[in-house]
């Protein structure tokens, strides 16, 4: 570790928001980085400091497991290796291989095409470096500009997702509450290492201290220190459960973009039997139900409608 990375951040933390927190963090921050740079999982986003290619891998893993995650973003990167390259792709091309690789709202695709078109317009090229400045792109939010900087420019803040709160709730029992999960985060992130310290963190939490905890298969560096490996509660923060994707309105919406990725368009009767086996004009999955869906995604900018002969025709937007 290097003298700055020893320094404790300058954010102070309020009475009570992490009663098990201990004195001397220089030693709890070089346990953890010493633990993750000794071994952990080889993601190839882990391998480069292009903002591009970390902010497709951002983007994808967004409740998205990480084994399907890895396949996908190697095609992507290998099909679009630069903002300039996805910025001058066909918008249609770019959902439809958004869900051929069933990575989710594929609002998402358009976002981070319209973001490479950001950045090739109007900022030459060149990637802004602070999680301010990225959260102007199109579809970046505050949890993904501070993971970009972070692991591209080692600029960031302390990032702050499931894991991190699971971690920070066992190790010191910070409460569930998302500002004192904030607070101790920044307060233990050390200055001037966001990159390695966001690496580590989230890694504890996906190898060690996950919803059934390993801490002594994994080795966890915290263990001298952890409040729930002391007391063995290993309680962890309520996360809301994801609806069901089996038979939701999200998964037929992606084999609406799939289907009319195969076609240049289809009518609206064509299109239904492709979408659900059971689908008949008339009945419940019928032409309301699918006029919805298309709704929707013509709404997020994804197909285009139009009226041909009395009835209606739909293809993807380029």
């Amino acid at each position: 570790m290097t003298d700055s990375d020893a320094t404790a951040a300058t954010v102070a933390v309020d009475d009570g928001d992490a009663p098990a927190l201990p004195t001397d963090l220089g030693a709890v921050r070089e346990a953890l980085i010493d633990w993750y740079e000794a071994d952990h999982r080889e993601f190839p986003w882990r391998r480069t400091e292009d903002p591009y290619e970390i902010l497709v891998s951002e983007v994808m893993s967004q409740q998205t497991q990480l084994d399907r995650v890895v396949p996908a973003w190697e095609d992507f990167i290998e099909e679009w290796p630069t903002t300039a390259a996805l910025a001058a792709a066909d918008r249609g091309d770019v959902v439809a291989f958004w869900s051929d690789h069933s990575l989710g709202y594929n609002n998402r695709a358009k976002y981070l095409h319209e973001a490479a078109g950001q950045i090739e317009g109007e900022y030459d090229g060149t990637f802004p470096e602070t999680p301010e400045a990225l959260q102007e792109l199109m579809g970046v939010g505050p949890y993904t500009a501070n993971a970009v900087a972070s692991f591209a420019f080692n600029n960031g803040d302390a990032v702050v997702d499931t894991n991190v709160k699971r971690v920070l709730h066992r190790a010191f029992a910070v409460p569930d509450d998302d500002d004192a999960f904030a607070r101790v985060a920044s307060h233990v992130l050390p200055d001037g290492g966001s990159r390695v310290w966001n690496n580590a963190i989230m890694e504890l939490g996906g190898v060690a201290c996950g919803t059934t905890p390993r801490c002594d298969e994994a080795g966890c560096p915290w263990r001298g220190w952890c409040h729930a490996y002391e007391t063995g509660d290993f309680t962890a923060p309520d996360v809301p459960e994801q609806p069901s994707f089996e038979g939701s309105r999200r998964q037929f919406r992606g084999r609406v973009i799939r289907v009319l990725g195969e076609y240049d368009e289809l009518a609206l009767d064509e299109l239904g039997p492709r979408v659900r086996v059971d689908y008949s004009p008339g009945g419940e999955y019928g032409r309301e139900w699918l006029r919805g869906l298309i709704a929707d995604l013509a709404d997020d900018g994804l197909v285009a409608v139009e009226e041909e002969g009395g009835g209606i025709a739909v293809r993807l937007r380029s």
